[in-house]
């Protein structure tokens, strides 16, 4: 059960919204929802009567700075952080499987970051789902495990299943948090959802989500859907859709990208493809995407980096053929498709939906309030460092500082260089390198024997490329369930890294520097 206290809390923040959108309504109308395609440009020029509301903004949260431009959320969903400068109350619910107990986890202030620390309290020696997402305004459309639908979820019942509360931990300012990671069959769902947009009323989306870890596969979904969870035509829906998929063909680089399911398909353009050179794929620890449909005439696809710089366009311009006039349903769902479609995988951090359609500048705004959250991977006390092998005392190594795909690791002597510096990410990946040389650590071919070389590979979100970092000092893998091993348990530089049963000797053991 909710603590009362969340309620009136809300009270609160719904006051502060709707003033704040009177102000804006009083002087300056109600705003005009866009019919042409719309660019962002480096240099946002607001009229000057609204530049001290525009100042305001930029020490609010997104969810303000949407009231202050006109368009409220009517949705507002975080695992790790209050959307409104004013919210007080929780922001998810866990259940932890040893007694069936509940938990709501609350902001740590109004305005705040997640209280972490009772949720690892609560969760410490056993497992966590997060059964329920709780919606920060005014609309109260929180979001629990869905029912499932036309494509059936792994739960009882044909249901979805909840995220795993601890798989996915982060820092925002320094905070430890923890998102969402949404794997094959995780889905919420709410059905009827209050004051969100249906029929061809517009509507904007975004979400805080990330490039490690994603697939081409249907859906990884946050927005608009289908009250009855099957695949009511066309225009049905109004989703960002995060990954890999390239349903039309002739996409330019392997993604991900953001995109707009529609229903019966993920649209980069109105003609569905991508064929923009300068759009490859968005490759990020975080990533904010962004989806806008006036429901008539103009969609618009956006993303940025979570945690600096600007926003990007991608397309804006009018709807695919047979799409006009939308015929949006009122169920808001995160994790799946329209129809459950339960084979998408992400990761999410927070997002909202508006009523009515947001400008560029409140877009913009919003942005920077994101890359203001300060979001970072790990736990905290910094997660980029050598990995030393017990036995040897010497360093997970890259041979001769290689960027080549494929080459074996192995131990060396430890001298903090790059090559001996790994990252460890929010989806269990261990990475080397940045930029366009990152590449991460991955068992080769995927294999699973004994054996199996331990091999540097472009990242790609698949699980021969997860680790585990255990109590005991060991690393293991999570397709494998193997050890990482210094071969033969030798100590001399150059010996190459495997996997291997583990056994508890000193040669699986790592420490961090």
């Amino acid at each position: 059960m909710r603590k009362p206290a969340t309620r009136h809390r809300r009270k609160r923040c719904t006051a502060m919204v709707l003033a704040v959108l009177a102000m804006v309504v009083a002087a300056f109308g109600t705003p005009a929802f866009a019919t042409t395609a719309h660019t962002d440009s480096a240099a946002i020029h607001v009229p000057a009567a609204r530049s001290a509301n525009a100042a305001a903004a930029g020490a609010s949260l997104p969810c303000d700075i949407y009231a202050a431009g006109g368009t409220p959320c009517v949705t507002a969903h975080s695992t790790t952080r209050a959307l409104f400068a004013s919210y007080n109350g929780a922001l998810y619910q866990i259940q932890r499987a040893s007694d069936r107990g509940y938990r709501d986890i609350d902001v740590l202030s109004a305005g705040g970051y997640a209280d972490s620390a009772s949720q690892v309290s609560f969760c410490s020696g056993t497992s966590c789902t997060i059964t329920k997402i709780y919606d920060q305004s005014a609309g109260h459309n929180d979001l629990p495990i869905s029912w499932g639908g036309y494509w059936k979820g792994p739960g009882p019942n044909g249901f979805d299943i909840g995220a795993d509360a601890m798989a996915l931990p982060v820092t925002a300012a320094g905070h430890q948090v923890f998102g969402v990671k949404v794997t094959p069959g995780v889905g919420y769902r709410l059905d009827h959802a209050s004051s969100v947009a249906t029929g061809s009323q517009p509507e904007g989306i975004y979400m805080v989500t990330s490039s490690n870890y994603t697939n081409q596969w249907c859906c990884f979904d946050y927005g608009s859907g289908e009250n009855s969870h099957t695949d009511t035509g066309n225009a049905t829906m109004n989703a960002i859709y995060w990954g890999n998929a390239c349903w039309f063909g002739g996409c330019t680089g392997s993604g991900p990208w953001v995109e707009a399911d529609l229903e019966n398909g993920m649209f980069h353009t109105n003609t569905g493809s991508n064929k923009d050179p300068n759009n490859p794929g968005v490759h990020a620890p975080f990533v904010s995407a962004w989806l806008k449909n006036n429901g008539t005439s103009n969609f618009t696809l956006k993303y940025g980096n979570g945690t600096s710089g600007g926003l990007t366009t991608t397309f804006s311009g009018p709807l695919p053929n047979g799409y006009s006039p939308m015929k949006v349903d009122s169920s808001v769902l995160l994790g799946t498709g329209g129809d459950n479609s339960p084979n998408g995988v992400g990761e999410f951090f927070e997002g909202a939906m508006t009523a009515a359609y947001p400008s560029d500048a409140t877009e913009s705004a919003v942005q920077a309030a994101i890359t203001a959250a300060g979001y970072g991977v790990g736990s905290g006390g910094g997660t980029t460092g050598a990995l030393r092998a017990v036995g040897a005392g010497r360093c997970l190594d890259v041979p001769n500082s290689s960027t080549t795909a494929g080459t074996q690791t192995q131990i060396w002597d430890c001298n903090g260089q790059a090559n001996q510096a790994w990252s460890q990410t929010s989806s269990h990946q261990l990475t080397v390198y940045e930029g366009n040389s990152r590449l991460c650590l991955d068992a080769s071919h995927q294999g699973t024997t004994p054996g199996t070389k331990v091999i540097t590979w472009p990242c790609n979100g698949q699980s021969n490329q997860q680790w585990n970092l255990n109590s005991n000092g060991t690393l293991t893998n999570a397709q494998s369930g193997l050890c990482l091993d210094v071969t033969g348990a030798a100590t001399a530089n150059g010996t190459p890294v495997q996997l291997w049963t583990c056994n508890g000797s000193s040669n699986q053991k790592w420490t961090r520097d």
